[in-house]
């Protein structure tokens, strides 16, 4: 049995089983520097190198369970939802009928209703409250609720009047 094991360990074997061995290794070493990188990217823990030193079953837990984005796609389309929000903002909406309304329309485009008030003397689009343009200075007129004030308590008065 020996004699034919003997046989068949030629030296080109020898040499073909180390060059496997060798390219594995490095197969092996390249994987586990792929995943730290990736995970840095993606911007994961470092717990997936621990689980890339894990031979072959490592790597294909890493591809399988990875973070699809990177983190700087990731970062991109935050950025690209804050600048849509940004531009939302820029619009509001009828209080009568919902209708979405930019910012300096004097009516709703849906319901017709007066959503700002006009400067006569400069024509900028007012708010409804507001008792002078702050744009010109010019008083409105008529327009604007005025708040409330307060009222302050009464004197409470006595159920008893002194007698006379």
């Amino acid at each position: 049995m020996s004699e034919l094991l003997s046989q068949l360990w030629t030296p080109e074997l020898q040499m073909a089983f180390t060059v496997v061995v060798v390219v594995l290794v490095i197969l092996y070493v390249l994987s586990i520097i792929w995943i730290a990188r990736d995970a840095y990217q993606r911007g994961s823990s470092w717990a997936w190198c621990l689980i890339g030193l894990i031979p072959f079953l490592g790597v294909v837990a890493y591809c399988l369970l990875r973070p699809s984005l990177l983190q700087i796609d990731r970062d991109e389309q935050e950025l690209e939802i804050a600048l849509k929000q940004r531009q939302l903002m820029k619009y509001g909406e009828c209080a009568a009928c919902g209708y979405p309304v930019e910012d300096d329309y004097i009516l709703c485009p849906n319901c017709h209703s007066r959503l700002k008030n006009m400067c006569p003397a400069c024509h900028r689009a007012l708010d409804p409250s507001w008792t002078v343009c702050p744009y010109c200075a010019t008083p409105m007129q008529g327009a604007g609720h005025r708040r409330p004030q307060r009222q302050r308590p009464r004197p409470q008065q006595h159920a008893e009047q002194p007698q006379q």
